[in-house]
């Protein structure tokens, strides 16, 4: 009998520990969870899309269109952006590239500053955030940069003359 009551008795106990830490290792994960949730309302986490470099593909051609009029990314996320032009025409008639533009850029005030830039590209040196080499039919040029903050950004070609129709929207989210 008295080895029943003991063997209950340890099982009992053994019980209570297993149960208590139990219950200590729930109270640690809820703490943690609550520590993230903190963290991400103070923005302590980082995004880990944010170490990926995203990839973007643009397409230019000889009827002045770019393939995409919207290009998408997150605030501070590393971008490469290739600019293809599918066309056949030589860039001193028909150049393309990509310029990012700074938020509130006058798009018609910009395009008068690019017709005096004829040597660098047409790329004037204020409002501009990233852009590219201006490239002839079938060439490639490729840039990486930092996407700047939240918001709606204009990107355009700067050739002269292109800017009416080849221009979208570069969006950071």
């Amino acid at each position: 009998m008295k080895k029943i009551i003991l063997s209950t008795i340890v099982l009992a106990s053994l019980w209570v520990i297993n149960t208590s830490c139990e219950k200590a290792k729930d109270t640690d994960k809820a703490k943690d969870v609550e520590e993230v949730v903190e963290d991400i309302k103070e923005d302590k986490v980082l995004d880990t899309d944010l170490s990926k470099v995203v990839e973007l593909h643009l397409s230019s051609d000889d009827a002045m269109k770019f393939d995409k009029t919207e290009l998408r990314v997150k605030e501070g996320q590393k971008v490469t952006l290739t600019l293809v032009h599918t066309g056949k025409i030589a860039k001193d008639l028909m150049g393309h590239n990509f310029v990012l533009l700074e938020q509130g850029t006058d798009l018609a005030k910009f395009a008068e500053k690019t017709m005096a830039a004829k040597e660098t590209d047409y790329i004037p040196s204020e409002g501009v955030i990233a852009h590219t080499g201006l490239i002839g039919g079938g060439e490639t040029t490729t840039i990486t940069f930092v996407a700047p903050a939240k918001g709606t950004y204009d990107f355009i070609c700067s050739f002269p003359g292109h800017y009416g129709v080849m221009k979208g929207k570069f969006i950071v989210e």
